[in-house]
Parts: structure tokens; sequence; C-alpha cells
């Protein structure tokens, strides 16, 4: 049965935003004395969304913070930084332009409008039919929510939808909202986490011959 719709996961499937994002982090700690967090840190922390990653932080590194005075000052540098350094993973706007005749849709555990800001400064928002972000619908990923309210807004079935992400929450969300699922291992997750996934691919452009599975 031929897939009508994709969905991609943001961070770490289209873009790598990490420098950006440890920026920020290490903005918003610097006052209370924390030590830097390096990038490589940063990739283990994020992943679920700023209130998240604001709690890990707080725990892992014992700062003796308010966890909104943390997070307004994570997002005051970060929205002013969105894509100093975040750039598109190789092939990724390529395959987006091949597959103009599918719809297309992001859902991010980032905040849809700065998710939706950070596409359209990278060139890649004119691709899309929708962007979901973790504000968006009640729940976020690994939660099937937010992929059934980009179903029912699309007006597609889930046996004709396909999630692609590298992370363990966009398989488990896609398992739970009934749509095939495809991980990339070139991401933030180790590939231990992404064995459940029915396809693994290495590249982006992997996609046109999966789909062309599908026809």
């Amino acid at each position: 049965m031929p897939i009508k719709l994709i969905i991609f996961d943001l961070d770490g499937t289209l873009i790598d935003s990490s420098i950006d994002i440890a920026n920020a982090i290490n903005y918003a700690i610097e006052p209370y004395g924390a030590r830097p967090i390096t990038v490589k840190e940063t990739i283990s922390l994020v992943g679920e969304g700023i209130t998240r990653l604001i709690e890990k932080l707080i725990e892992r590194e014992s700062i003796n913070a308010d966890r909104n005075a943390l997070t307004e000052r994570f997002l005051e540098h970060y929205s002013a930084h969105l894509i100093d350094n975040t750039t598109i993973y190789p092939g990724v706007r390529e395959t987006l332009q091949k597959l103009k005749d599918y719809k297309k849709a992001v859902i991010s555990n980032k905040r849809e409008a700065l998710s939706t800001k950070i596409l359209n400064d990278l060139g890649l928002l004119k691709y899309l039919d929708l962007v979901v972000g973790s504000d968006t619908t009640p729940e976020r990923k690994p939660s099937p929510i937010p992929i059934l309210h980009v179903l029912s807004k699309l007006n597609i079935r889930p046996e004709d939808a396909v999630i692609v992400g590298d992370s363990n929450f966009d398989i488990e969300a896609g398992k739970a909202a009934g749509i095939k699922t495809i991980a990339v291992t070139y991401g933030y997750r180790p590939l231990d986490l992404l064995k459940g996934a029915d396809f693994i691919i290495d590249r982006m452009d992997e996609l046109i011959d999966i789909f062309r599975r599908f026809e």
C-alpha cells in the first residue's frame, strides 16, 4: 500500500542543532557557577522537550536555581541564536524536494514556534504541510497523540503514514499510533535504541528506495 504521509522528527533527523542548544544551556546556567556543558553531553540530554531538559540539568549538575528562571534564560538565548551553528543533515533538502508528491509533516519535542522558525530560516518549511511542537498537543512523543493529531489534520489513515526519526521516542510513538517507523543512524541516539523500527537507514536519501517498495 503506497505511503501518503511522511512525518519527520526535527533535531537529530533533519537538522543538527546541538551546538546552538549547548550554547543556550551554558548561557542559562552560567550565573549559577555550574560547569559548562559539552556538545556531546547536550546530545545525551535533549529529546524530551525544554522542560525536561532543564529538569535534567538541575538534577545532574545540582544547580541551585529556579526551573522557570533557567528556562527563561535558555529561551532568551536560544530564541536569538536559533541557527547560528545549526546545519541541515546531508541529503535532507534534496530528498524533501524529491518527495514532493507526498504530504510531509514535522513532529518535534521542541516548541512549535521555535520549530517553525528554524525550519523557515533554514528554507525547509516550504516543503512541509504541517509542523507540530511539544506545545501543540496535550502530550508529546513518545505519546502517539501528536501523530494522531497530524493524521487527523491531514486526513490520512495510519496504514498510509510513516515516521522518520533518530530516537526511540519516534519509534515508540509511531508504533503506538499504528504507523510505519524508520530510524536514522546518524542522529543523536545509539543504534541499540533504534532496533524496534521497521526500517533503519544511514542516509536520508535512502527513503526514496524504501517508499518505492510500497508503490
